[in-house]
């Protein structure tokens, strides 16, 4: 992985997204936010934001995301958002927004690794869009979480691996190496 042409992509960790099956990711998270920041690679933050009136209500009745309190960032990644090289709210699950697709374009990355919250909406549906517009997706399997718990976390997996492949789902550790250019160990 190139520092300069791979951008780390920090999904909807957010306060109301943090709950009793997702509260154990955020070290993982913040830890790998803070070895991509020492590589020199960039950093994209985003936050969902649930609408009035959105499919999201008008479909399935869910009304969260909606005070500032529950689209704030979560606090242990709050130190990093003046630093990101991009914020971006959403009112979708992927990060393909026109003001997202755009960014992604215009900074020339071919590779977005992804981590957050949700595995199974939010972060399957970026990769599964950076897929289909042209860049590669890697998941970090152990920096997502699911707020349904980890049945929805390994089912999105699952998916993953088949719709963008199992060489494209790692862990923290191997994005890590691989961002500092580091071998990995042979098995």
């Amino acid at each position: 992985m190139d520092p300069r042409s791979t951008a780390l992509l920090v999904i909807d960790v957010q306060q109301g997204f943090v709950n009793q099956h997702s509260r154990s990711v955020l070290p993982a998270i913040a830890r790998l936010v803070e070895g991509w920041r020492s590589a020199g690679a960039p950093v994209v933050l985003t936050r969902f934001h649930n609408t009035p009136g959105s499919a999201y209500e008008t479909i399935t009745g869910w009304t969260r995301l909606r005070s500032p309190e529950e689209q704030a960032l979560a606090a242990e990644l709050a130190p990093f958002a003046d630093t990101a090289a991009a914020v971006i709210d959403k009112d979708q699950a992927s990060v393909f927004t026109p003001e997202g697709a755009q960014l992604i374009r215009d900074a020339g990355w071919t590779d977005l690794v992804l981590c957050g919250i949700d595995t199974d909406a939010c972060v399957y549906d970026s990769a599964r869009d950076a897929y289909h517009h042209g860049f590669r997706p890697w998941i970090v399997t152990d920096a997502c979480a699911s707020t349904g718990g980890p049945q929805y976390h390994d089912a999105a997996l699952l998916m993953a691996a088949r719709n963008i492949g199992t060489d494209h789902l790692l862990t923290s550790d191997v994005v890590l190496s691989r961002i500092h250019g580091i071998p990995e160990a042979q098995s």
